[in-house]
């Protein structure tokens, strides 16, 4: 029955008395929480922000009689809000609870000769470890036994497997391919080079400073003075009128509703609702446009300061190289066929990248010969020279296959291979055959990246590396990178990267790695390799190439140049615009209306060219 009432209820209601709750609700809904926060910054000592004069604006729409303003102001400043938090959302919550390098369990050796798996944590400095084929290193230690390749790559970036042997350092993090270690550890857990590298990119990310948003910047000054001039066009003119020009008391009420009037009206007018959704459109366009192009980008603040990027840091293996090995060159007596089925034959069973880039390249040479061989591997004999290379025999043939070392130990004179790529000399019954050349391929966009971030006002590019130097200084000089260092350790990374901060106005990091993790939360601007990169690496970086081509860097500060250039274009275009209506609502020309009117004609116009930032 009381509902059949209802309709009865709002007839002895006044309609503006209904209309006044039906806004004031949609204004509690909408605007509840940006009035709360200016009520405690307003405690807080903080009171010159956006939220105060949002809150300002829309009461004294209120006020004044004007209730939709006072609703579409806070609409508007929410969707800017909205859109500005959606790109911020996708930042980073946490890095290291991603990073994958931390190790589950150490094997501790007992007395009796026996392991036990055991959190790494509780193993103590002089402990005996053991490390079987394919496990992480869990502490950094002394190599007092066994023998065997170990891949660093997640921590120094080295692109080839490491060769290890009794009496050798090895850090924690890394992981034997193909050998059983027995480890003396040196450091503890909380010492250790992974433990140092989750450290390293807590405290990076820490570091980093946050750029602040547009709007705040802007409303600490704007703020105070909108707000001065409307106190002063609210009771300066009717004072002057009232009591200078002989005035009294009774005059001065008279004067007053007029001029309050023009001073609310000033403040409405003053709401910078253009700025405050066209600004954010025009980053979150950007930041769409860019995902087209194959570039993630997890906030507008990285979207700003890609623009203006005068120094840039790059990785090597898989950042400006492919981190793929392939048989460049064969020097040989014989035919590169009879040449790759001998190297073939020592290297059957190994899985190091230089043996498998071998097996391809007899593949594509000869793919029969090389599954003949691959069938008659049971037949092969193999001897690992550690440290050297391999001793193969089959149907009674001594075959050798590994580096310069290993042709000395058997006294057989061979070239002197020249460059910075790996060698595999070969020889057959201490016949030498000659030597092929192994190198990780240069990406085909690496050296036009580096070209055109030069031609956009780079001013310098460096390559930092944990391979070895004479391989990073021939791929420095090949691209045109102006500085190179290498044989580095990821803090000795950091270390360079501090460095460059402080010689540079904006630093950005290119990497892929677990290594690169603390380099890309401690730059400026971390850009991560999507494809192949780790996880690590993309949850440290703010930007994120989605195909692993460097050359999209360009296009991210193309795009970053031009989305800045259009937010520049609609604050000029929106503050001439409200200074000339604040003038015309000062002397009392524009009405609340037209006030209206023309903030919203500025919002729309800044809206319709944000959105071309799209395209």
């Amino acid at each position: 029955m009381v509902i059949f009432h209802i309709p009865g209820l709002f007839k002895t209601i006044d309609i503006d008395m209904a209309q006044l709750i039906t806004y004031l609700l949609i204004y509690l809904l909408t605007a509840r929480d940006i009035v709360l926060n200016a009520i405690k910054n307003l405690f807080k000592g903080k009171a010159m922000d956006e939220q105060f004069l949002m809150t300002v604006s829309s009461l004294g729409a209120f006020f004044v009689g004007q209730y939709p303003e006072a609703c579409a102001v806070m609409l508007f400043y929410m969707v800017g809000e909205l859109f500005q938090d959606y790109a911020v959302d996708k930042s980073r919550d946490s890095i290291t609870d991603l990073m994958d390098i931390r190790p589950d369990y150490a094997n501790l050796l007992k007395k009796d000769g026996s392991y036990e798996k055991v959190s790494p944590d509780k193993v103590k400095i002089g402990d005996t470890i053991i490390v079987k084929p394919g496990e992480k290193v869990p502490l950094d230690g002394v190599v007092i036994s066994g023998q065997g390749s170990i891949d660093t790559s997640s921590l120094t970036g080295e692109s080839l497997p490491r060769e290890t042997m009794a009496g050798d350092d090895i850090i924690s993090g890394s992981i034997s391919i193909n050998g059983a270690l027995t480890i003396k550890v040196t450091k503890e857990f909380g010492e250790s080079t992974v433990s140092k590298i989750l450290e390293l990119v807590e405290h990076a990310s820490g570091k980093k400073a946050k750029t602040e948003r547009f709007i705040t910047r802007f409303a600490k000054v704007y703020t105070p003075i909108v707000v001065a001039c409307a106190v002063v066009l609210a009771i300066i003119p009717p004072l002057v009128v009232s009591f200078v020009l002989g005035g009294n008391i009774a005059d001065f009420a008279k004067t007053w509703q007029p001029w309050i009037y023009r001073a609310l009206t000033f403040l409405v007018v003053s709401c910078p609702c253009a700025l405050v959704i066209s600004v954010p459109l025009s980053f979150f366009a950007g930041i769409g446009a860019a995902s087209t192009k194959g570039v993630l980008v997890k906030g507008s603040d990285y979207l700003e300061k890609i623009s203006g990027c005068d120094t840039i840091v790059f990785d090597k293996t898989g950042t400006l190289t492919k981190g793929i090995f392939k048989v460049s060159k064969i020097n040989s007596k014989l035919s590169d066929l009879e040449f790759l089925k001998a190297a073939v034959i020592a290297e059957i069973y190994s899985n190091h990248p230089i043996a498998k880039s071998l097996k391809d390249a007899l593949k594509i040479t000869d793919s029969k010969a090389y599954f003949d061989i691959e069938a008659r591997q049971n037949e092969i004999s193999i001897e690992e020279i550690h440290g050297k290379g391999i001793k193969a025999q089959l149907d009674g043939s001594t075959i050798l296959a590994g580096n310069k070392k290993l042709m000395d130990q058997f006294g057989i004179a061979s070239d002197n291979a020249q460059g910075a790529a790996t060698v595999v000399y070969v020889t057959v019954d201490g016949q030498y055959l000659g030597y092929a050349l192994i190198e990780d391929q240069i990406k085909e966009t690496s050296k036009e990246t580096i070209k055109k971030l030069k031609e956009l006002g780079v001013k310098k590019t460096v390559m930092l590396t944990g391979d070895r130097k004479e391989i990073a200084d021939s791929i420095a000089k090949e691209l045109g990178i102006d500085e190179v260092h290498s044989e580095l350790l990821p803090a000795d990374k950091v270390s360079h990267v501090e460095k460059l901060l402080k010689e540079s106005k904006t630093l950005a990091f290119v990497g892929d790695g677990v290594n690169d993790a603390p380099v890309l939360a401690r730059a400026d601007v971390g850009i991560a390799m999507g494809a192949m990169g780790s996880d690590a690496a993309i949850e440290a970086a703010d930007i994120v190439l989605m195909d692993d081509n460097p050359k999209n860097i360009t296009k991210a500060i193309k795009i970053s140049r031009r989305t800045l250039s259009i937010a520049k274009q609609n604050i000029i275009f929106a503050l001439v615009v409200k200074v000339a209506v604040l003038v015309l609502a000062a002397v009392g020309i524009a009405t609340m209306w037209a006030a209206v009117f023309a903030d919203v004609g500025v919002c729309v116009l800044a809206i319709l060219n944000a959105m071309r930032t799209a395209k």
